[in-house]
Order: C-alpha cells, then structure tokens, then sequence
C-alpha cells in the first residue's frame, strides 16, 4: 500500500506542493541508505569547511559553569587520521549513546506486555465506544502536547498510540500518527502545566540577563500563561490541519493493520477493572515515594535533577507492564510467567527495522555534532540576524524565523539557547524587552520546524512507526505529512506572538513583554 492522494479531492497550489515533496523525497533511497550518505556528505563537508578555515567566535553560557565565556568554533575535518579513527572507534559508543535508542526498547517492554495482553486493544474498543468522533482528532493533538511534561515519552508511547486510535475509528491509521506527532513535537514547549523545558531555558535565560542586568533571574513561570493559551491555539490547528489537510491528502486506508471492533466481554471488563485499579495503585506508591523525598533531588525538587525525572522512561513503562499484567491475569490471557517474557520478547521482535535505522542515524547525528558545522549554522545565522539591523517586533519576528531553521540543524533546545541567549537577551533588553519575552519568541521557532528536521533525535523512530501501516513510507512522505502542521503552527504561533505583544498582556505571573 503507498500513500496517495484522495482521488475524491481536488489538489490545490499548496497539495501539488506537498505531492511533489512526497514524490522527490520517496524517490530517494531508503532511509537507512539516506542517513549513510548523509554521514558521507558530513564528512566531505568538513574536510571542505576546515580546509577553507571556517570557524566563528562567540559568547556562550558554559551550562555546567552557568557561566559566560568567550568561545572560539574551528570546523572540524572527520577525514584526517583522528577523524577516520573517531568513526571507527566511537561507531558502537555512537549507536548505544543515540538518545532515543534507550528510551524507545525500555518503554517497548512495558507498552509491549500491555499490548501481548490485550490490555491496549480493550481499551482502544472502549475509547471508541465512549468517545465522539468529532473530538477525537483534537484530543489526539492535546494529549500529544500535554506528553511534553513526561519529557521524550510521547515520542515512544503516544505517537504510535494516536495512529491506533485513528485505525479504531476507521480513519488513516498515518493521519492519527501525524496528529501525535504534531503535537507532541511540534508543540513541543507549549503546556498546560510547567515543566522540565521552562526550568532548563528559563536558567540560561537568567545566565544571559546577568550579563546585562546583574541579579536578574527568570523563573521557571515565566512563560506560562502564553504557553497555556497556546496549548489550545495548537489544539485547535493541529485538528484543522489533520482534517482539513491530511487525511484527504491521504485518503482511505487499505493496508492490512486492523483493530478489532467487537464489543467488550465479561472477561475483558474484568481485566480492564483490575487494570485501572492497578495502575491507580501503582500511581499512588510513585507519588508516596517523591512526597517521602526518596524521588526527589537533594534539593528538595522534583522537576530539576531528581530521581523522579532521570527515571521517568521505566516509570511510565512499568505504567504500561503493571495494568498489562493486571489485566492479563483477570482477563485470562496471562497463564504463567511465560506469557509475560513472551509478550516482551515479541515487542523487542517487531524493533529490528528500527535498530537498523537507528544505527545510521545515530552515525550521522554523531559525525555532524563531531564536525561543528551545526554550532556554526547557528551563529552565522545569529549574526545575520543582527546586521539586518531591524529592531522591535520586526527583529522579534525575524528571531523566530531564525531560531526556527537553525533548529533544522541542531535539535538540542538547551545547546541552541545556550548559544543565542548571550546574544538576543542583552540586546533586547538594552531595547526595553524583558529576557521572558525573548525566550518565548525562541521557543515558539524552536519547536514549530521539530517535525520537518532529519536531524531530530527522534524521526528515525516515527519513520519506523510508520512504515508498520505502510511499508513504503520514507523520509518524503513523513516531511510532506508534516509540513502542513509545521507551516501553519509557525504562522499561528507567531500570529498570536504578535498580538500578545500588541495587547501587552503578562506572558507569565508578574512577567510582561517589556522590562
């Protein structure tokens, strides 16, 4: 089955647009092999850029140190001897430190047991049979941006999820993926509740504020009642676009994937009873154990370096592993230990495209973070930023636009503010705008190219979640899927930005747009 556009719609400028994206990208080489010749490019473009003695010089916020230090970048050639022995050498460090490698098997082997149970299947049958379809979509897109407080876990746990639900209602099972993805990376900082981003940005803004105004600090609050509208600006574009945009682009699934419909049995309301019990249960000794301190940091938190939040991935996936066995045992699915081994074993089982995919891209993150190009992107494209020479909300605007396609290049949130903080936040306070309000406008161009960028820890993974529905999705279908969502959340976004900054409204508790 290959993704096509409905033949019962018409195409616009905007879906010819889109079809050719899909058309030139599918026509390139598998995603493994494209990854290995963008680890090939990398290195041939290093040689080049040191060879012609590339290199760039700025201030950046140490974020061990917290403090600010004057720092020279050379590009780096990987086609000297060091270079060629460093591709070598750090090949299965490259493989087995790849970010999301780890979070997606450990989550796997919970969501796997809860899956093999058929603890997941039920409670999909149940959500359908409880839940309008007309809010479905928006509460796909919700839950994806709401994920964001459980760090990276959505990526693992909800997209794939979303694409089920869609299956369940009869739809694109690729139109519910892209929903959750839009939310969960798209709408990457915005939130109803604040979370682990707002501390980390929110402490190198306060590093990039001193430099101007010594003693200034930036709460973790900062943001937080633009992002909580924003939370329901994304909502209601990420359902537009799904609906509007892409399941007609997609038109009427015809794979193989289904999802059993049937009514629930006795059996399995009693498995779903125990499950929720269990997993109340389970919720309750985690949140004893962070209010006993035993989860806590040192310092008394909970959200910045504590026990709680480095264990967040096996936290939610025995949140899958506990209601799954609960629910096998009651339902009568789970006989023995066995069952249970076996049920992980088959999850691991269906991830060895991934691994395979995961080990070119993990070379190609690698090879271009070893080669500096992308920290050099981003301050060639700061400076350009300042000789435009704009200033007020032109200037904001053009941030955007520039944090935006500087994070096509450099995923990390906290290694590109790291880099821009010391020198936007300066600069704009001189102008009379408080460093909150700069931070925002990073985030929003921060989080709005996520879907659109190879280069982003984790599209090796939804690729592969993908090609479970359709087996001949590559990079052009994922990119022209996610455009739409991408496009329209930076026009929304920035739109709202705009009229925030207009309005004069606080953007957090005793926070406003100007110092």
């Amino acid at each position: 089955m290959s993704v096509k556009v409905s033949p019962n719609k018409k195409s616009g400028i905007f879906s010819k647009c889109l079809d050719i994206i899909e058309v030139v990208g599918n026509k390139l080489p598998h995603p493994v092999t494209l990854f290995a010749l963008f680890s090939l490019a990398v290195i041939l473009i290093s040689a080049i850029a040191a060879k012609a003695g590339l290199t760039v010089e700025f201030s950046r916020i140490n974020m061990a140190t917290g403090e600010t230090e004057m720092v020279t970048v050379a590009a780096v050639s990987l086609l000297t001897v060091e270079g060629i022995r460093r591709i070598f050498s750090e090949a299965v460090k490259n493989f087995t430190g790849f970010a999301p490698l780890g979070t997606v098997l450990v989550a796997m082997l919970g969501v796997g047991v809860a899956e093999g149970t058929g603890l997941i299947g039920s409670a999909l049958r149940k959500l359908v049979l409880s839940t309008p379809k007309r809010l479905i979509t928006a509460v796909v897109v919700f839950a994806g941006i709401m994920s964001n407080v459980a760090s990276d876990a959505g990526y693992v746990v909800l997209v794939p999820l979303g694409a089920l639900v869609f299956l369940s209602f009869k739809r694109h099972p690729l139109a519910g993926l892209a929903a959750a993805f839009a939310g969960v990376s798209g709408g990457f900082s915005a939130n109803l509740a604040v979370g682990t981003i707002d501390s980390l940005l929110g402490g190198l803004t306060t590093q990039a504020a001193e430099l101007y105004q010594p003693g200034y600090v930036v709460d973790m609050t900062a943001n937080w009642y633009f992002m909580a509208v924003s939370t329901v600006l994304i909502t209601i574009i990420g359902t537009f676009v799904t609906e509007k945009i892409i399941e007609p682009r997609l038109g009427e699934y015809k794979g193989d994937a289904k999802v059993d419909l049937d009514k629930i049995t006795a059996a399995e309301s009693k498995g779903l009873k125990w499950a929720l019990i269990s997993f109340v249960g389970y919720v309750a000794v985690i949140v004893a154990l962070v209010m006993s301190g035993i989860l806590k940091s040192d310092a008394g938190e909970i959200l910045k370096d504590s026990a709680f939040m480095a264990g967040l991935v096996p936290i939610i996936a025995a949140a899958f592993f506990v209601p799954g066995v609960a629910y096998g045992i009651a339902a009568g699915t789970i006989r023995s230990d066995k069952d249970v081994a076996n049920s992980m074993g088959k999850a691991m089982a269906t991830m060895g495209g991934y691994l395979v995919l995961a080990f070119v891209a993990a070379q190609f993150v690698s090879y271009f973070s070893w080669s500096n190009l992308g920290t050099i992107l981003a301050v060639k494209g700061a400076d350009f930023l300042k000789a435009t020479g704009m200033t007020g909300l032109p200037m904001l605007v053009g941030f955007i636009l520039v944090s935006g396609f500087i994070n096509l290049f450099i995923g990390s949130a906290s290694a590109k503010w790291a880099i821009m903080a010391p020198i936007f936040v300066p600069m704009l306070m001189a102008i009379g705008y408080s460093p909150e309000f700069t931070q925002l406008a990073y985030r929003i161009g921060d989080s709005t190219t996520n879907i659109i960028s190879p280069l982003m820890a984790y599209f090796a993974v939804i690729v592969a979640f993908a090609q479970k529905y359709d087996k001949d999705t590559g990079l052009g279908t994922l990119i022209s899927v996610m455009v739409p969502y991408s496009v329209l959340f930076l026009i929304g976004w920035t739109l709202l930005f705009v009229a925030w900054f207009v309005i004069g409204l606080p953007i957090g508790p005793g926070v406003f747009v100007r110092l």
